[in-house]
C-alpha cells in the first residue's frame, strides 16, 4: 500500500505541476471548504505539491517510515485489516492535520495548502511510537539521533513555528498529523503504547 499512494500522490502531483485547473481544482481552500461546501478539499489537497522537491522529500520519508509501520500492522492484525489501518493512518492524517487551519482560516479566501506533509508527519511519529529506541539521520546533524527525541524536538518546533506564522510552510499541518499518527496508533492497539515505554525503560 505504501507504493501505491506513493504511485497516486505522483501521478497527480505530476499532472497538476502541468495543469493550473486540475492544481486549483484540488488544493487546500478553507474559505472554498466552508462557503462553497466543496469538501473533497480537506483529503485532495495531499494529492498535490507546490514542486518537485516538495513532493520528493514528502514521498522518501514516506517511503522510509511507510514499509515498516505497513509491515508491523500487518504482522499485529494480519493483511487486510493491517492495510485497512494503515489507510486511515494515512488519510485521517490528512484530514485531521488541516481542522485546525480550517478553523483559523475558513473566512480568508487568500489560504491555500498543497501536501502530503500531515499524512507523513502521522506515519512517521507511528514509526515513532513503535521503534522510539531506533536512530534518525537528520540533516545537517552530522550523528544520528534517537526517533523518540527526534520526535519531542519535532513537536516543540512545529508548534512553536506554528504560533509564530512566520513562514510559508504549515508547521501546524505537521504538528497535528503527528499528534493524530500518535494517537490513532495507540487507539488501534494500546499495547503499542506499553511496547514503547519498554523499548525505551525495559
Amino acid at each position: 500500500m505504501t507504493y501505491a499512494i506513493i504511485a497516486i500522490t505522483v501521478i497527480i502531483s505530476f499532472l497538476a505541476f502541468n495543469n493550473p485547473d486540475l492544481f486549483q481544482r484540488l488544493r487546500f481552500n478553507a474559505w472554498l471548504i466552508n462557503e462553497r461546501k466543496q469538501n473533497w478539499r480537506f483529503f485532495t489537497y495531499a494529492l498535490l505539491h507546490a514542486g518537485w522537491m516538495h513532493l520528493l522529500v514528502n514521498m522518501f520519508v514516506f517511503y522510509s517510515f511507510g514499509r515498516f509501520v505497513e509491515q508491523v500492522f500487518q504482522l499485529e492484525f494480519g493483511m487486510g485489516q493491517g492495510i485497512l489501518y494503515f489507510v486511515l493512518l494515512y488519510v485521517g492524517g490528512v484530514l485531521f492535520s488541516t481542522l485546525y487551519d480550517f478553523s483559523k482560516q475558513k473566512s480568508n479566501p487568500h489560504y491555500d495548502a498543497v501536501g502530503a506533509s500531515g499524512a507523513v508527519a502521522a506515519v512517521l511519529f507511528s514509526s515513532i511510537l513503535l521503534a522510539p529506541a531506533n536512530s534518525l539521520f537528520i540533516f545537517p546533524i552530522p550523528f544520528p539521533v534517537p526517533a523518540w527525541l527526534f520526535g519531542v524536538l519535532y513537536l516543540i518546533y512545529s508548534a512553536y513555528m506554528g504560533k509564530k506564522g512566520s513562514d510559508n510552510i504549515g508547521h501546524n499541518a505537521h504538528f497535528f498529523g503527528a499528534v493524530f499518527g500518535l494517537v490513532f496508533t495507540i487507539i488501534i492497539n494500546p499495547d503499542f503504547a506499553l511496547g514503547f515505554f519498554a523499548q525505551l525503560f525495559g
